[in-house]
């Protein structure tokens, strides 16, 4: 018989010995096996999951407890508990351990990760612990500083939502690779430094550890959104980064099929902040009190695809670079191309800072390579000659290039920033961020890319007056769109 709220502590800390020890063994392995297993065990699937090899989805909102002392120490916080999925799950705690572990690959941190329902959810949550008032000068404005190179709804969550709406002032960064830009912006009221690099759309970086070495001179913490890059070219805590953001829903999650975002923090991070338990372990403390609060976690279904996903990283991203490298050079010497902006590039005045940093993870420890490998993602943009509207007819013209908002799929897909992603920032927000209306940002997919640049190709010669053959949506068969143009 179970007896009394100890016998739970107790048990709970054999289990959490235990776990550790399961972690620890993970860690020494190498970044491909700890994608593909993460930090699922097959003890765990023997005694708990009927021996799947694959983790189970936890499609419940709910953990029940075998008596009020075991439900006492768990809604306390004395032992590991789930309890609801608003705060916690199996199906997402197996996402959170993978993906601190491959965040924190390289680096000599203990890392820990909580999952959110979107990349947003993960930016906003990974700031607002961080913008509180000093209780001591509660008059005192607080501000923050962060590039102004970054994705569309990232812009208007700093600019809106914060210095807008609640007077939280955004200090921009212009040119982020200016280390003296940044320093000038910093007083005794910022709370942290934020950059996203590689930058989506425009290509932006800046030398990692030095901003980083700055933020900590002030006693303030780094935080980087690594997206574009992935843990597989990019650990930003490896380089001294305190948090990393993910919006899970891109390269990691590649297939498309939910969205998700991560955070991911070493533990004991740099910060002004007068909080213990923030500073010791910022995503449990984030996962335990303000994400508990404000819910924003994923979902066990979203979480568990994208593990599925995860599981192919290293090997996906290596392939969709060297292909991105193949369209930026067919693209780079193409006559109706004003300007291509690629860090893997030569001429990019960044790829040198952005060769620093951005390299296949193993690269050097495999049969294939056996050396260390620069590669640069799989985000690219390019300019189109003429202006607006010669963009918009290449950019109709695709046939196997997809048109959506969206990045990081398996399949190649474009946008035009300026009239979706980043069109709510303005012509001046998109002025500041180098988005002019003749970009078209392309994301990379699987594709063989000789079948990549035919379809470039074909959509370029739009300019030379060539017409371009392909079946309108209104005479298609079936769909949803289909069947609307038809009405």
């Amino acid at each position: 018989m179970y007896s009394g709220k100890q016998y739970y502590i107790d048990a709970a800390r054999r289990a959490a010995a235990w776990h550790k020890e399961n972690i620890d063994r993970m860690r020494r392995c190498r970044f491909d096996t700890i994608a593909v297993h993460g930090i699922y065990s097959m003890q765990e699937s023997l005694d708990f999951n009927q021996g799947s090899i694959i983790e189970p989805m936890y499609m419940s909102t709910s953990q029940a407890y075998r008596d009020s002392d075991e439900m006492e120490a768990a809604l306390g916080y004395e032992i590991p508990t789930w309890c609801y999925s608003r705060i916690a799950n199996p199906s997402m705690y197996y996402m959170e351990g993978v993906l601190a572990l491959l965040d924190g690959y390289g680096a000599k941190e203990d890392t820990s990760c909580v999952a959110t329902s979107s990349g947003m959810a993960a930016i906003a949550a990974a700031a607002e612990a961080l913008l509180v008032v000093d209780p001591k000068n509660p008059n005192k404005p607080i501000n923050f500083v962060a590039t102004c190179q970054v994705y569309g709804g990232t812009f208007q969550q700093f600019a809106i939502r914060k210095h807008q709406e609640r007077n939280i002032e955004w200090r921009k960064v212009i040119n982020s690779n200016d280390i003296n830009e940044w320093a000038k912006l910093i007083d005794e009221n910022t709370r942290f430094l934020y950059g996203e690099m590689p930058s989506n759309p425009g290509q932006a970086f800046f030398d990692l550890e030095k901003v980083v070495d700055l933020a900590h001179a002030h006693n303030i913490p780094m935080i980087v959104d690594a997206t574009v890059a992935t843990p597989a070219l990019l650990r930003p805590i490896q380089w001294g980064a305190d948090i990393v953001v993910q919006s899970v829903t891109k390269t990691l999650a590649t297939s498309g099929f939910g969205i998700g975002g991560a955070i991911i923090a070493k533990k004991r991070i740099v910060t002004n902040i007068d909080n213990d338990a923030m500073k010791d372990d910022y995503c449990m403390y984030l996962k335990a009190l303000p994400n508990r609060d404000n819910g924003p976690n994923i979902s066990p279904m979203n979480a568990i695809l994208a593990l599925n996903d995860i599981r192919t990283l290293r090997m996906r991203v290596d392939q969709c670079s060297r292909t991105t490298m193949k369209v930026a050079k067919y693209l780079a010497q193409h006559k109706h191309i004003e300007q291509v902006d690629y860090l893997g590039l030569e001429n990019h005045p960044l790829h040198e800072v952005a060769s620093k940093y951005l390299w296949l993870v193993d690269a050097e420890k495999d049969e294939l390579y056996g050396k260390p490998v620069n590669r640069y993602g799989h985000l690219m943009s390019f300019r189109v000659k003429g202006g607006a509207q010669p963009t918009r007819d290449v950019f109709d013209a695709f046939q196997r290039i997809w048109r959506a908002t969206d990045l990081g799929r398996i399949k190649s897909v474009a946008t035009i920033p300026a009239i979706s992603t980043h069109s709510q920032q303005g012509e001046d927000g998109r002025k500041i961020a180098d988005i002019p209306p003749n970009l078209i940002r392309l994301c990379v997919g699987a594709e063989h890319p000789d079948d990549i640049i035919e379809d470039l190709d074909q959509a370029l010669a739009v300019l030379d007056g060539k017409k371009v053959h392909f079946t309108s949506p209104e005479y298609s068969a079936g769909g949803a769109s289909s069947a609307t143009l038809k009405r």
